[in-house]
């Protein structure tokens, strides 16, 4: 009796989250009832289900626990298990995770897309040997300069209060290069800039300008991809392995599928929201291609800069650029 005692004590020390529910606390600054959260809603009802209850998922959405370093820490502390963060975000963490949204590297989603069959695997083995799950990366699509007044040239830029996220030492870089003092605000501040006048542009995805009702503060759209954005799911890995093996797998599965169906929607939701813009009245500019060019060439000198000083790793940005000057050498041939 004594030694049939001993052995369930050990297999429940040995795996003490398989015999009892557990609860994924995630938190994401995805507003309730985008399509972002249905898609999560429905995956943590998913897992419910086909775990008999053992594995559920609380969400905090809408920023209530704050910006991407505000979520990281409570996932370090234990107060949260995961949180959906942007790859400027997890820079903190795995520095090469914000290789795509370095500005001006890509001029079309195509571009995006041969780097990305190449690259996110990459940026998710980097992530995991962090200590963090990813189920995936999800478009966020390509961030615009949004403004109150047409950008054209550097030289409009420079009376603009433009926004950046904190922490953000790419971008304040390179607009402090260019001889313009950006205001950093965390996320949740934005909308409350935009309408004291704190900030007057902001870059953002359609549909992420929609979402947090930045369009509504705004009356111009600078048609030149400033930056690719995208966002991923991650977990701590210690409270993801003390799953057990078959739950693991299921709310690997049902992620990993609810994130590549987010990825595609996005796209198409992104095409959608410039529709929505452009009949609410927001302008959209087309600046000359010697200025897209200039652009382009000051971004590659701050981003060769910051390579060196190690904010990223000149490998993996040698690696991005070289998939896409493939890929624009096949396209000249098509």
């Amino acid at each position: 009796m004594f030694r049939l005692i001993n052995t369930l004590l050990l297999l429940l020390l040995l795996n003490p989250m398989s015999q009892a529910g557990t609860t994924l606390k995630i938190a994401t600054l995805a507003p309730d009832g985008t399509n972002w959260m249905k898609e999560m809603r429905a995956a943590a009802k998913q897992i419910k289900q086909q775990t008999d209850g053992r594995v559920k998922i609380r969400f905090y959405p809408g920023g209530v626990m704050g910006n991407d370093s505000s979520v990281l820490r409570k996932i370090r502390i234990g107060q949260l298990h995961g949180g959906a963060i942007t790859g400027g975000g997890l820079s903190s963490i795995y520095k090469d995770a914000q290789v795509y949204t370095l500005p001006f590297q890509f001029r079309n989603l195509q571009e995006v897309d041969a780097v990305r069959q190449v690259m996110d695997p990459q940026i998710i083995e980097g992530i995991k040997k962090q200590g963090y799950i990813s189920f995936g990366l999800s478009e966020g699509g390509f961030a615009y300069l949004l403004s109150n007044s047409p950008v054209t040239s550097t030289e409009n830029m420079k009376d603009l209060k433009i926004w950046i996220p904190e922490g953000d030492q790419v971008n304040a870089s390179m607009f402090q290069e260019l001889g313009i003092s950006p205001v950093p605000l965390p996320l949740t501040d934005v909308l409350t800039g935009l309408q004291t006048g704190l900030i007057d542009t902001v870059a953002s995805a359609p549909i992420g300008a929609i979402a947090l009702q930045w369009h509504t503060r705004v009356s111009y759209l600078t048609q030149v991809p400033l930056a690719y954005l995208y966002a991923t799911l991650v977990l701590k890995e210690n409270a993801f392995n003390k799953l057990r093996q078959s739950d693991q797998s299921i709310v690997k599965q049902t992620l990993e599928s609810a994130f590549d169906r987010i990825d595609r929607q996005n796209r198409t939701d992104n095409e959608q929201a410039m529709i929505v813009l452009k009949r609410q009245g927001v302008e959209f500019i087309s600046p000359s291609t010697v200025q897209q060019q200039a652009w382009e060439a000051h971004a590659g000198k701050t981003l060769r800069k910051l390579s060196k000083e190690s904010i990223f790793s000149e490998q993996m940005l040698n690696r991005m650029q070289s998939l896409i000057q493939q890929y624009r050498q096949i396209a000249l041939t098509r």
